[in-house]
């Protein structure tokens, strides 16, 4: 999979949207994001869910069988531990039209996914502790590297392999340049 088609996806549709400008207008110089900035950034986060989707953080995780389960012809006795692959699920074309193509506006209507699909802090019962965290801080610094910076990829392979997480083959230089300061 290619990093750049990701990164540059997710760094055009930001631009293109008014969001964080607007947000950015609504502060005095140097004022920090509240809480109501941050629920403010409904298509950032849409846009992180997608880059989220298309390259998981976790690979995948450990469940046990709590009864036998007949899948796919084959018995799974109660018991067993089963391996489930994040990437597996969110790159299905039967969950996700399309699942090679960056669009955001997938995650529009939340409620229309059906459950357990996009698993990219878990889900149910073991859904992450530190999600809503994560999702600050993602929040935070998407803000601030949008509406500061200009950045580009600067190497020449861009894949990357599961080792089991995500890390780019060549590692992920990237030039960084101020445009507006903090």
């Amino acid at each position: 999979m290619k990093l750049s088609l990701c990164f540059t996806a997710s760094l055009n549709k930001l631009r293109e949207f008014t969001e964080q400008e607007e947000i950015a207008q609504s502060k005095l110089p140097g004022e920090s994001l509240t809480w109501e900035d941050l629920s403010k950034m409904k298509y950032t986060w849409r846009v992180a869910m997608e880059t989220l989707r298309m390259v998981p953080p976790l690979f995948g995780g450990f469940r046990q069988a709590v009864k036998d389960i007949e899948y796919g012809g084959y018995l799974i006795p109660k018991g067993w531990q089963i391996f489930w692959v994040t990437a597996m699920t969110h790159m299905d074309n039967s969950i996700f039209q399309e699942p090679e193509k960056f669009d955001p506006a997938r995650f529009e209507n939340q409620a229309t996914l059906p459950p357990y699909n996009f698993i990219a802090f878990g889900g149910g019962a073991r859904v992450c502790p530190g999600y809503e965290f994560a999702k600050i801080e993602t929040l935070v610094t998407i803000h601030y590297l949008v509406r500061h910076f200009t950045w580009k990829l600067c190497c020449t392979e861009d894949t990357f392999s599961r080792d089991p997480m995500p890390t780019p083959n060549q590692g992920l230089p990237i030039q960084i340049i101020p445009e507006k300061p903090l």
